[in-house]
């Protein structure tokens, strides 16, 4: 063995090599004495060990101080972070230290690392201060995922698997044995097996057959498996859940708080089948109102570590598609037992507030309850109600309107933020075909659930959060809100500017209230949407957590989620850390409970992105038979290969590539959010007015390409 190169087991040689320079800090040491601490005596040991040296030297992971003696370099450090891989091959490792900068991995340095991957990093002391830091892959310590979903290519003696993820840079070789009844061309699920250290390619088998390619149900289907959603419940969940008994036996009603008696109604969506919560209504002799937030009880059916928690756990959340919902509660719970129907009895936990006409509360209580819902209510019918003055409990729910209204008014005066963001919807066929795009408007109805579940989820929050101190203190999951980065805030501001609007940054509650300003001044203006937008992406997203935070957007000093646990996996932990403590419970794993926490953030985050993922979908189906129909669009963001336009009568997004505009050599300005003509000076700046027809669209990808109309 005269070279190292190509020699698979180079890379365990050197992490021996290095192992002896760790544990021998600052000494130096030649072959034969690395040789001789590895206990190799045979020639072609030593020879590969000098060659590693010397291509140690070269990439700067050893320094050579006297000739033939090497040293580890001091400076030289491993970090550990997630792999961000780009479309060259190359990737940056983001640091699990926020202070570190990212770190330049070539690819031939990534050593089988993917998109998403956590690994360990040896990071390469800088040969020029002004260069990217560069470092190599020398361990994978977690797999972000080992599933794709993809294309089968099946020839005569092999297959191989092209993968959606645009991030998945390698083909998965997939041998004829491994296929499990997958035909050429379908979609499928594959799962990575192996990946030999010599190999090119990783192998893998077909674990689920998806369909046929662009097919409704396929490609939706995709999307979930993509994200790591699975596409149905495990048999032994669906009986665990089908075996919970309905009945309410009296010993199970007496000890709740009876509801069955007060006035109850639900108001969801026209299309709802999970109705998690309801509002009771009932005026007391001192003129007061006693309102009731009524959430389906989820934790006396999912105890703690059945099969029905972990599998709820696991998936977080419910994903909701554009045609679907993939609920994180087998039907028999989130339809049927859980779900507040009307003219039924159901058990809750519920927020129960007196409160006066001002809508101040005097009193509150929390506990678990039975109800019995006398009325379904669309947001359609409740908002006809409260504009007609008229209907069925017309009274009760204009004067919940009007409370909610008062609370609404005192949170964005106490510097809550207001963004009314269009929520796109679509008009689908039977097949799941797009026929229309429409925007989803939002009236006094849904907001007065929303502010209703607003007080419930405060109130909660600063009824555990209030109690204790230090060690004392309770633990609890809370929704943290993050205020927002000065510079972030600072470049939206500079962009607003260009379309005549100012911004005052100062405090946290004035900047609120300018921003609460801006919005109410760009209301049915055409860059309400991309102001809207861009304003929501200069805050701080919002994460589940046990350390007290307040929430930045909502101006609340506690704030947690307790209304939703049909839907939310941290809300049903609010209902059993509540039920503790009401119990006389004292002390918590907090430890425990922060590692649930952030594993439901993330699973909100996934979530969140499927949707956009089947958004992106449909809009490319619907322009799919529009190639060449031409439309008004705004600049919605620009990149270093093209600028991003939205139509602006059906919000559907797409690309105009920097290559198709053939007037100039336009390059980025990225300071000022704009691609400039290199001779012209003709400028296109994010928020501007262009027509553009449609060029391109690619299912597959879920790409959108428009053509420039000049």
């Amino acid at each position: 063995m005269k070279s190292t190169k190509n020699n698979p087991y180079k890379e365990v040689l050197t992490k021996l090599i290095l192992g002896v320079f760790e544990k021998s800090s600052n000494q130096l040491f030649n072959y034969k004495q690395v040789a001789s601490k590895l206990n190799l005596s045979d020639t072609d040991s030593k020879v590969a060990i000098a060659d590693i040296l010397h291509e140690g030297v070269e990439s700067g992971v050893f320094s050579q101080p006297e000739r033939g003696k090497f040293k580890l370099r001091q400076l030289n450090v491993y970090i550990t972070g997630k792999v961000d891989m780009t479309a060259d091959g190359s990737a940056y490792i983001v640091p699990d230290d926020e202070l570190e900068d990212d770190i330049y991995i070539a690819p031939r340095k990534l050593r089988q690392a993917l998109h998403g991957d956590m690994v360990k990093v040896h990071v390469y002391e800088r040969k020029k201060k002004s260069r990217k830091r560069e470092g190599e892959v020398v361990e994978i310590l977690q797999r972000a995922k080992t599933d794709f979903t993809g294309t089968i290519d099946i020839s005569k003696g092999y297959a191989f698997f092209l993968a959606d993820d645009r991030k998945m840079l390698h083909d998965i070789f997939v041998p004829l044995d491994h296929l499990n009844g997958a035909q050429d061309g379908e979609k499928v699920v594959v799962s990575i097996t192996d990946w030999p250290a010599n190999a090119k390619n990783p192998v893998g088998k077909v674990k689920s057959i998806l369909g046929k390619k662009g097919e409704n149900d396929t490609e939706m289907n995709a999307i979930l498996a993509d994200f790591g959603f699975p596409l149905s419940f495990p048999k032994a969940v669906e009986e665990a859940a089908n075996a919970i008994s309905e009945g309410i036996t009296k010993e199970e009603i007496a000890k709740r708080r009876d509801f069955r008696d007060t006035l109850t109604f639900t108001i969801d969506p026209v299309d709802a089948k999970d109705f998690d919560d309801a509002i009771s209504f009932k005026t007391l002799e001192n003129r007061h109102y006693e309102i009731g937030v009524h959430i389906a009880d989820v934790s006396h059916y999912v105890t703690p570590d059945s099969i029905l928690d972990k599998e709820a756990f696991e998936r977080g959340t419910s994903v909701y598609l554009v045609d679907r919902v993939i609920p994180m509660l087998p039907e028999r719970l989130s339809n049927d037992l859980c779900s507040l129907r009307p003219r039924e009895d159901k058990l809750c936990f519920s927020a129960v507030f007196e409160m006066d006409d001002k809508a101040n509360v005097h009193d509150q209580w929390f506990g678990r309850t039975i109800i019995h819902s006398d009325r379904r209510f669309t947001y359609e019918e409740a908002q006809e109600i409260i504009e007609t003055k008229s209907g069925d409990y017309a009274d009760e729910i204009r004067k919940l309107n009007e409370l909610a209204q008062i609370l609404k008014e005192r949170r964005f005066k106490a510097g809550a933020i207001s963004f009314e963001t269009e929520e796109v919807k679509f008009r689908l066929d039977e097949n799941g075909k797009p026929l229309g795009v429409y925007a989803k408007v939002r009236k006094d109805a849904h907001k007065l659930i929303e502010d209703f579940m607003l007080l419930a989820n405060r109130r909660v929050a600063e009824f555990i959060g209030k109690q204790g101190r230090g060690k004392n203190k309770l633990g609890f999951v809370y929704r943290f809100h993050d205020v927002p980065n000065p510079e972030t805030l600072t470049n939206f501001s500079q962009f607003a500017s260009r379309f005549g609007h100012r911004l005052t940054i100062k405090s946290d509650k004035e900047t609120a209230k300018s921003l609460n300003a801006l919005m109410t001044k760009i209301e049915g203006s055409r860059e309400q949407n991309l102001l809207t937008t861009l304003a929501v992406r200069s805050m701080a997203k919002a994460i589940y957590t046990t350390k007290h935070s307040s929430h930045y957007g909502l101006a609340f000093d506690y704030y947690t989620h307790f209304t939703s646990p049909i839907r939310r996996y941290p809300d049903v932990m609010v209902h059993r850390l509540l039920q503790f403590y009401l119990e006389g419970g004292a002390k918590v794993n907090i430890e425990h409970y922060e590692k649930m926490a952030e594993h439901a953030s993330q699973m909100e985050k996934k979530a969140a992105e499927a949707e956009r993922a089947s958004i992106k979908y449909k809009q490319a189906e619907f322009l799919q038979d529009q190639i060449g129909v031409k439309y008004t669009g705004l600049v919605s963001g620009v990149t270093e290969w093209g600028m991003y336009v939205e139509i602006a009568e059906n919000k559907c997004e797409g690309m105009v590539r920097l290559r198709d505009i053939t007037d100039d050599f336009y390059t980025l300005d990225e300071k000022n959010f704009a691609i400039i003509g290199q001779r012209k000076k003709k400028v296109y700046q994010l928020g501007d007015e262009v027509q553009i027809k449609v060029k391109k669209v690619d299912l597959e990808k879920r790409q959108i390409d428009f053509t420039l109309l000049s």
